[in-house]
């Protein structure tokens, strides 16, 4: 007979020695067990029943558990009352009902009887007759209503000891009737709380394990009430103690986060909040560090296992969430691109105002692509534009498994499907083959150019301290790059650059400057791109999403995160037509020309126009044939750089309507 088993003695040989002790004859108990062997599991409870007439008081204290380990006794309790029976100073209990609960249904809690004393309040009225050191004391014969009251309690007891606890072993009723029924459903007879060191450490675990097998625990058995007892207290550990606050904050069982607090800490880590920075915001909210109910190690376990909760069903919680969106929003659009296995391919989406401001400012737009955005790898591609006043806004989002030429055919023409069929004017992407490929086959009268940021970040990889630490030459190559505004300022400026500083042999570099008619603005000045030469504003708008979109996220998480990006930036432009509409403080400052001008532009551009018009001060308008043709030429050509032009012709057209400077800016 196993002496773990719930609801058991011991052995049946303990037993018989207990019960031959209140006078009962040995032979007419084993008389007893043979009879009733074929009828129980448990002849000793059946024993039990023959003897309800014995004398409680004639039993006496038997210690069934070595050192200070406990064990309740089977007894004969006169009518079943046994508000009287207290545990002996030596741990042995008495078990207070008259025979083991044989039920197999019934609630899992027992109703609180009012004025009735919890465990705890008992514990603490006690403390001072016990000679036990710890206030709290799970003694064999404590009551809870329920098994949580039992595990808090349990809890406390080992806070003051100095360890942790865990959930153990729980039995079931296993009968015919049962069965019916699902696990959860099942009337739970009894439970087991162990220490956390409790168990063997997993075969082959490469990290360390604090499993030391210890048998430290409480044994939970049922009333007949449908209370909950302690049947067994094993006190004694196989390993050290915690002795600090510190050090027991460590154990599992110690933390505790209510549900609101996990809210919090579920809004925090959806916006991309890392686990130091939300550890730190918690201290704040409950004061202090050492106030928070958790570790930092705890955060972690406890975000990990909010990323599980987000990846179940993933796909449908997307698709989800694309229909309530479309319900929101009639205009809102998204396609699939399915593989042979009908698994997604690619999935782009975009939203009624996306295609509205895409019919107004499409004419150049950007197209990056960023990378480890969510759970799956796929890399995540963004339209971007520029809008009248002059801000970023996106235009659709695109998530790949794949970056092949068929993938980006597909998505280059959806996204002209989605958007009413208008192809672009201008592109600027990343240097990549199969997009450019791409853009010539689906695109044929878009002009597609380089990230001119993505060349400037090879060149300083390339050339390493030459570029990063001579800052002289920073200045001067950035100066060349983004000041240049005709193809002969630009080439005699590279190779005088590239002779002061003996770069003119470099491998690299001649590379560059081959190709420079992808990314240098002087060789497609003639090309609208709404002063976009590079895709900076695509890295902008991507490391917003960045900062929001934590590392690793599921994909509706990633929409979701995205939608919030796409409302942001339209605040951002809704602020800036009020303002358009409502700014009259410098509508009549300046000449004839810069207010004509404000009537036309928006403030951001007016601004813009603003800064062009003082730099153009400093040339002077020389006519070459009156009303066809003038140079404008720089007054202190004497101080400007040698491969400064200084010159530059304006041509007038026909009908006089409009006037063309070479360099392209006007």
């Amino acid at each position: 007979m196993d002496n773990h088993e719930f609801g058991k003695v011991g052995d049946e040989a303990g037993c018989m020695d207990v019960l031959a002790g209140v006078g009962t004859d040995r032979a007419v108990i084993e008389t007893i067990m043979v009879e009733e062997e074929g009828e129980s599991s448990n002849p000793v409870g059946e024993v039990a029943e023959h003897l309800l007439a014995v004398n409680l008081n004639d039993v006496p204290a038997a210690s069934v558990c070595a050192s200070s380990n406990q064990c309740y006794e089977l007894a004969a309790v006169e009518g079943g009352e046994c508000d009287d029976v207290e545990v002996s100073s030596n741990g042995t209990g008495v078990v207070p009902w008259k025979t083991r609960n044989r039920a197999i249904s019934g609630p899992d809690f027992r109703e609180k009887l009012e004025g009735k004393m919890g465990a705890l309040e008992h514990a603490l009225l006690k403390f001072a007759d016990r000679k036990n050191p710890y206030i709290i004391s799970p003694d064999v014969g404590t009551e809870f209503d329920h098994v949580e009251e039992a595990y808090e309690y349990y809890n406390l007891y080992s806070w003051e000891c100095g360890f942790g606890i865990k959930w153990g072993k729980e039995r079931i009723a296993d009968n015919k009737e049962s069965r019916k029924l699902p696990l959860e459903q099942r009337y739970k007879l009894g439970r087991e709380i162990n220490c956390s060191c409790s168990g063997r450490p997993g075969v082959g675990l490469k990290t360390s394990s604090c499993r030391t097998q210890c048998t430290a625990r409480i044994r939970l058995a049922r009333t007949s009430d449908h209370g909950r007892i302690v049947a067994e207290h094993v006190a004694e550990h196989n390993h050290a103690l915690s002795e600090t606050y510190g050090e027991n904050k460590q154990w599992p069982s110690h933390h505790h986060l209510d549900r609101y607090t996990k809210d919090l800490i579920r809004m925090l880590r959806e916006n991309n909040i890392g686990i130091t920075k939300l550890y730190s915001i918690l201290g704040s909210f409950f004061g202090k560090m050492a106030n928070v109910p958790a570790t930092k190690r705890s955060l972690k376990y406890l975000c990990q296992k909010i990323n599980r909760e987000h990846a179940e069903g993933d796909i449908k919680k997307t698709l989800d969430q694309f229909s309530a969106m479309m319900k929101d929003d009639p205009g809102f659009k998204y396609i699939i691109d399915p593989d042979d296995d009908g698994r997604i391919r690619t999935l782009m989406w975009t939203n009624s105002r996306s295609r509205m401001q895409y019919e107004h400012f499409g004419d150049a737009i950007t197209f990056d692509t960023t990378y480890k955005t969510n759970m799956y790898e796929m890399p995540f591609e963004l339209f971007v534009g520029v809008n009248n006043h002059f801000q970023s806004v996106l235009l659709g989002g695109v998530l790949m498994t794949d970056e092949t030429i068929e993938s980006f055919k597909w998505v280059f023409r959806e996204f002209a499907k989605l958007m009413g069929g208008k192809e672009p004017m201008t592109i600027l992407i990343d240097q990549c083959r199969a997009m450019e490929v791409a853009i010539a086959e689906e695109w044929k009268n878009t002009v597609h150019r380089w990230c001119k940021w993505h060349v400037l970040k090879r060149i300083a990889e390339c050339l390493g301290v030459k570029y990063t630490g001579d800052k002289d030459f920073q200045n001067k190559f950035h100066r060349l790059v983004n000041e240049m505004m005709t193809i002969d300022e630009f080439e005699a400026a590279w190779g005088q650059l590239m002779k002061d500083y003996a770069l003119e042999d470099n491998a690299f570099m001649k590379q560059v400057f081959a190709v420079r008619e992808m990314w240098v603005k002087s060789y497609f000045k003639d090309v609208f791109c709404a002063r976009m030469t590079s895709t900076q504003r695509s890295e902008s708008a991507n490391m917003m999403l960045k900062n929001i979109v934590p590392p690793n996220s599921t994909l509706h998480k990633f929409v979701e995160q995205y939608d919030k990006l796409q409302y942001i930036r339209d605040e951002e432009e809704n602020y800036q037509e009020k303002r358009s509409k409502l700014e009259s403080r410098k509508r009549n400052v300046g000449g004839p020309l810069v207010v004509h001008a404000y009537k036309l532009y928006t403030p951001n551009v007016h601004s813009m126009f603003c800064e062009i018009k003082d730099k153009s001060e400093n040339y002077r308008c020389i006519p070459v044939v009156p009303g066809v043709e003038y140079i404008a030429e720089h007054y202190n050509l004497d101080f400007v750089q040698k491969w400064y032009k200084g010159r530059y012709k304006v041509s007038v057209t026909e009908d006089g309507s409009m006037y063309e400077c070479e360099c392209g800016l006007h």
